[in-house]
């Protein structure tokens, strides 16, 4: 069968993340089942117009405002698709509407709030209004998602059938859990793109919060983007830069020993679609705390595998954890819980039941639309 993947980014994408890593894994695995996969993706400097990454074929064309109209272009020079996966990152492809065939939403979160954390109002206002409209357009194409708490957003907005398929993790989780005990200083990690909705400002704010509490605090920033910069002015501003590292981008296995290294992984995003890096954390023996938004509140486990806020501030990060650091028993069930429960969350073990339902939806009788 031929399956074609509509996303706006592909990844070879400077600006790609854990959503390009899931696809891939998603897509690399229906062609060794021998199928064909395809994935048309926007154009970026130095991008080529096509090539072949694990098997997958990559097609870039066009960019902002452009991108739909050249898939649509290539799309009719090709030969039938059994099956199209429109994925949407805010704006969808519509591809329901041209594709002639099979289709599916594949969604990671509900933007929501994020559309604030980029944009002004009334950009904001109305990124978050056709957010909502888009899926009640949608609601009678089946839709893919990796938490439940996307589900219940999607279910709210109008959709009828959504279907939930947790993402897998590349991070082998370590053979054996290593000694790690809770002991000052409390050493935090983060690990997400430098971008105004991850919020990685209140967590350089939790730091200060809690050396002001008498509890030396270190915090590893792993990763880049455009807020790198305020980033380190805020540092500078809060005399935190004896204990605040910002390391860039790292290699996977640089990036897994900062996370075995870390008592904590800090997780302050605005909105995920699952937190991927919560579960490689775990898989390093490292539990997280996070705020309870949609996506985190599925990949952490409150008091299980890690630590739940009850609002999203800095304070509250500070309090919950000077509390841990008075527990160390505790904090050693957490690890264990959050190491376990990550080996279920290996591909091997998450790639079949999706693609047996991929594959079920290649084989439907086409709906028109």
């Amino acid at each position: 069968m031929r399956f074609l993947m509509l996303s706006w980014r592909d990844p070879k994408n400077p600006k790609g993340g854990g959503a390009e890593r899931v696809s891939k894994a998603y897509l690399a695995e229906l062609v060794r089942r021998g199928h064909e996969a395809f994935w048309f993706a926007n154009d970026f400097p130095g991008g080529k117009r096509e090539e072949s990454v694990e098997g997958i074929k990559i097609i870039r064309g066009g960019g902002t405002g452009t991108s739909i109209l050249k898939a649509i272009q290539w799309y009719r020079q090709q030969p039938p698709f059994d099956l199209v996966i429109d994925q949407h990152h805010g704006i969808p492809w519509y591809a329901p509407w041209w594709c002639r065939t099979n289709s599916i939403a594949y969604i990671h979160e509900v933007l929501g709030p994020t559309w604030r954390a980029f944009h002004s109002w009334p950009v904001s206002a109305i990124g978050e209004s056709q957010e909502r409209w888009t899926h009640w357009l949608y609601r009678k194409v089946p839709f893919w998602t990796p938490s439940e708490s996307t589900k219940k957003r999607l279910l709210a907005n109008g959709v009828r059938e959504v279907s939930v398929f947790p993402n897998g993790t590349d991070a082998t989780p370590l053979p054996k859990l290593e000694e790690k005990p809770l002991s000052l200083p409390l050493r935090l990690v983060t690990v997400c793109r430098l971008a105004p909705n991850k919020r990685v400002d209140q967590a350089i704010q939790a730091v200060k919060l809690l050396n002001a509490r008498s509890i030396a605090t270190e915090l590893t920033v792993v990763g880049t983007g455009e807020s790198e910069g305020s980033l380190k002015q805020l540092v500078k501003e809060l005399s935190l830069t004896e204990q605040i590292v910002f390391t860039g981008p790292l290699d996977e296995s640089t990036k897994n020993a900062a996370l075995r290294r870390a008592h904590f992984l800090v997780h302050t995003s605005v909105r995920e679609g699952w937190g991927l890096n919560v579960i490689e954390a775990n898989a390093m023996g490292t539990p997280a705390i996070v705020y309870p938004v949609d996506g985190l509140v599925d990949s952490t486990i409150h008091e299980e595998t890690g630590l739940m806020v009850s609002v999203e501030e800095p304070e509250a990060i500070a309090r919950c954890l000077a509390a841990a650091a008075k527990e160390p028993k505790k904090y050693e069930g957490y690890r264990v819980n959050a190491w376990r429960r990550s080996k279920t969350f290996a591909w091997d073990k998450v790639l079949p039941s999706a693609c047996d339902w991929l594959e079920a939806q290649a084989r439907q009788r086409p709906q028109p639309r």
